[in-house]
């Protein structure tokens, strides 16, 4: 299940402290009220942790089965690992 940040839509808590986590299933309605102090709440966009061991080598991206781009020039970028999609993609 993922856990989910949440804050006070007023931004600031002194019993939270402005922030709390919930463990949700994704299928689970947003709160709408800390469960703590009660005021409304939002769900908040937060990074995604990933546990282990990680390595971006180009070998280890190819082998997950990800490509990988790097910016060649304004607008311009090109695969330097993986073989999925194209060579080099432009942007205007």
């Amino acid at each position: 299940m993922p856990i989910y940040e949440y804050s006070p839509t007023s931004g600031q808590c002194e019993k939270c402290q402005g922030l709390f986590e919930v463990m949700q299933r994704i299928a689970d309605p947003k709160l709408t009220a800390c469960p703590t102090c009660g005021q409304p709440c939002e769900r908040r966009i937060s990074a995604v942790a990933l546990g282990g061991t990680w390595s971006l080598s180009e070998s280890k991206i190819k082998s997950s089965g990800l490509t990988q781009y790097k910016k060649a020039g304004d607008g311009v970028y090109e695969r330097t690992a993986g073989s999925g999609g194209p060579d080099v993609i432009v942007r205007k």
